[in-house]
């Protein structure tokens, strides 16, 4: 088990890191908004025995402190070049991005492609996201528009612990449960933190932004890239289950897969793997597919 309560200390802020493993390449995973690296503890597990493995709570998340700085690419890119100089992490790192931490990892290796020798991006958020405003989508978008989240996260993070919990009642998903129940306990404890809605509000306040200035920025630099995508028809049965119209969410999922094959095409070093029966929580419904991935970039350079 890794050090969970371990703090360095960036841009004034007392951050928690993950570190599991000594040798071989290093392996930063940047996780998804609002998500903890707690749920990627089976990937972590496995990637340890081989690797050193190193993951953060951006400020706001776990017991990452935050202040008034704003929360974008940007700044994520800011912390991980500042806790790879802490770490003293001399060689080039494999970066690993999930979501939101995806595009965190695109917006990294074009300000620094010395300091990356590969990356994984795990049904990443697009440069392109703001297209998927433009799909006519009435039930999936009631209740869940950008501004309607930042409304909810500004609320959020103005209450007590335990009036997010009365609101909230934070749960766990069926694959969270099978986890140690340490990290249960944490992974509940962690969805009623004020911070963290304050993060999020200023995150999602500024991604569509972020993904323009992205895209405006040097050429992506000829490194190694496998690209994960979930399972589009799994994705679309588990919608339907929940009761939402089928032709909304093909809709969605076939522009999502668009976006996918845009990141496949940022480097002729790429391959594209889906991830059979897995929701976009991949890490969750199919760390075997991420770990199997990062050892496919591990292998270009051991």
């Amino acid at each position: 088990m890794g050090k969970i309560s371990e703090f360095l200390t960036i841009n004034q802020n007392k951050i928690e890191i993950l570190q599991k493993g000594q040798n071989g390449t290093p392996i930063i995973i940047l996780t998804g908004m609002g998500c903890s690296f707690d749920e990627w503890y089976e990937v972590t597990e496995s990637l340890s025995k081989s690797n050193r493995v190193i993951m953060f709570h951006r400020p706001g998340l776990g017991a990452s402190e935050i202040s008034h700085e704003v929360r974008n690419t940007q700044t994520v890119v800011n912390e991980v070049s500042e806790m790879i100089r802490l770490l003293k992490l001399s060689e080039p790192v494999v970066l690993v991005g999930h979501s939101y931490g995806g595009l965190c990892v695109q917006h990294f290796v074009k300000e620094y492609p010395e300091k990356v020798a590969g990356i994984v991006l795990v049904d990443s958020t697009s440069v392109d996201l703001k297209v998927l405003d433009d799909l006519n989508l009435p039930v999936l978008n009631e209740g869940s528009t950008d501004e309607i989240w930042m409304e909810k996260c500004r609320a959020y993070s103005q209450m007590k612990r335990e009036e997010l919990r009365g609101i909230i009642n934070p749960t766990l998903t069926e694959k969270q449960k099978l986890l140690p129940n340490d990290i249960q306990k944490r992974l509940i404890n962690f969805q009623i933190n004020p911070s963290l809605y304050k993060a999020m509000y200023s995150e999602i306040s500024n991604w569509k932004r972020d993904g323009e200035i992205i895209k405006n920025l040097k050429v992506y630099p000829d490194i190694p890239l496998i690209v994960i995508s979930r399972d589009e028809e799994y994705t679309i049965r588990l919608g339907t289950m929940e009761g939402l119209p089928e032709w909304e969410l093909r809709l969605f999922e076939e522009k999502w897969q668009e976006l996918m094959m845009n990141q496949v095409n940022l480097t002729l070093k790429s391959k594209f793997h889906i991830a059979q029966e897995a929701s976009h929580s991949i890490h969750l419904d199919r760390p075997d597919i991420i770990v199997q991935s990062i050892n496919e970039i591990n292998s270009l350079f051991n």
